[in-house]
């Protein structure tokens, strides 16, 4: 595209586009005491509401990534729209669990292919300096969708019922098809040979087990159905003429190493902040609305640092291992430090983590991934971040259980927190309170090795010699 001014336009579609995916993955956070009030839904059909969203979306990221490159980014992102909007109004008007969470399903299948495709769409659109401040704008609008979820979330439930999370995506659903219509050019990667349709397969396969055996107890046969399967996968991609997914790529540590920050990092993080609004309202006694707001300083500092470019010139001054070390520490730091109830300090620390880290991480992706394969690095980007997710609800979840059975009197329902802490008793409330603190600690952890070990690979390949980088094909230059 020639024109500088229709560029960024691209960008602003495609980035308002991504705000509403992102923020499907934590708006709901703040609704879900009142999900398991008005469903009578317990912690495990809470986790799967919100789990069945990364479920659906993780199993079908690689898939959508390469459907993406072979049949056209904008075609994708057409697609991807019309299918989150029609899973959003089936979210709004589900009358219980089992529909929700199939509704569910369906929006993360839209958010596949939309993850995949406003990325891809980034990458052919801009090129050189520009591609880079394009990429860390359309990270910032990632980390900000991460962090304003539970304001908006909240500030829906002072007005309306549950539902009206959901319904809020149709409008920016509408004015996506039509700006996406108007403005995305089409692009393509390599259209030659057949489609690989056994790779799509084996991964969503093996990729739908992975999630569910995180999120429903590692039971041995979905154990073996995802070991089989993402084991056939990677023998399958090997040795075809045209496989979906370069198996080369990993060979960089460089993408290896961002890849395992963008896995920890959103493991720890997003499973804390899905305990975080929950201890506001059931241990503190705050409202969906007042708890939303008490979490906005997060959003704010995100912005408030790229806007005023803050964060990009810290960025370029530490380098991409130093600002990935630096930024998981201060969301580690920030994570911790809400522990002890001095929560506006640690959302100021975890904005300013995000910041710093979300661009660089995925700007470290990127940078391994030649343009015409834009789709594919997409979805391993978002295939990453989105196991990272269920691997962080399910996780420390799973430990909020445990220590809230271990503290609570006997007699109460491990499985239903939510309907035994409506009693309003001091020592549920306590339990609750110790159990998700031990569970945030955990997370805050898993966020400082992810961060340790992104930086530990990164400075490795850069202090590599500069013979072996020439070698490898898909190395990604020094920042």
């Amino acid at each position: 595209m020639s024109s500088g001014r229709a560029r960024w336009a691209v960008l602003g579609t495609v980035c308002l586009v991504q705000l509403v995916v992102v923020l499907d993955n934590t708006v709901l956070n703040v609704a879900l005491p009142e999900l398991g009030r008005a469903l009578g839904a317990g912690t495990p059909a809470l986790q799967w509401i919100t789990t069945a969203y990364s479920l659906a979306q993780a199993g079908l990221l690689l898939t959508a990534g390469a459907a993406a490159d072979r049949y056209g980014r904008r075609r994708m992102l057409l697609a991807g729209l019309l299918v989150f909007g029609a899973g959003s109004l089936a979210a709004a008007l589900a009358g219980g669990t089992g529909q929700l969470v199939a509704a569910r399903a369906v929006m993360g299948v839209g958010g596949a292919l939309l993850t995949t495709a406003t990325l891809a769409v980034v990458m052919q659109v801009f090129d050189g300096a520009e591609r880079d401040r394009a990429i860390a704008v359309w990270a910032m609008v990632s980390a900000l969708g991460f962090a304003a979820g539970p304001p908006i979330g909240g500030l829906l439930l002072a007005h309306f019922w549950w539902g009206a999370v959901f319904l809020a995506n149709l409008p920016v659903v509408l004015l996506g098809l039509l700006a996406a219509r108007r403005l995305v050019p089409e692009s393509h990667g390599r259209r030659d040979g057949r489609p690989d349709l056994v790779g799509a397969v084996l991964s969503t396969v093996g990729m739908v087990s992975v999630v569910r055996a995180i999120t429903a107890g590692p039971d041995l046969p979905t154990v073996a159905v995802a070991v089989a399967a993402l084991t056939g996968f990677l023998c399958w991609e090997r040795r075809t003429a045209q496989p979906m997914l370069d198996l080369a790529f990993f060979r960089d540590r460089r993408f290896t190493g961002a890849v395992s920050g963008v896995l920890l990092i959103t493991a720890g993080s997003t499973g804390a902040l899905f305990l975080l609004t929950q201890q506001l309202q059931l241990v503190h006694g705050l409202t969906p609305l007042a708890a939303g707001l008490r979490m906005a300083p997060f959003a704010l500092t995100v912005v408030l640092l790229h806007l005023t470019g803050v964060s990009t010139r810290l960025i370029a001054r530490l380098g991409t291992a130093g600002a990935i070390a630096l930024g998981m520490a201060l969301l580690a730091a920030g994570l911790a430090v809400t522990v002890t109830g001095a929560l506006p300090v640690g959302l100021l620390l975890m904005g300013t983590g995000c910041a710093l880290a979300n661009p660089a991480l995925v700007a470290a992706v990127l940078g391994a991934i030649p343009p015409e394969k834009a789709g594919a690095g997409a979805g391993i980007d978002g295939a990453t971040a989105e196991l990272g997710a269920s691997l962080g609800v399910a996780v420390l979840g799973a430990v909020l259980d445990a220590r809230f059975t271990a503290l609570a009197p006997a007699g109460v329902p491990a499985d239903s927190p939510y309907t035994a802490l409506g009693a309003g008793r001091p020592d549920l409330v306590h339990a609750f309170g110790e159990a998700a603190r031990t569970a945030q600690l955990l997370g805050a952890a898993t966020v400082l090795a992810g961060g340790l070990l992104a930086a530990l690979l990164l400075r490795r390949a850069d202090r590599a010699p500069l013979t072996s980088r020439r070698n490898n094909p898909h190395a990604a230059q020094r920042p």
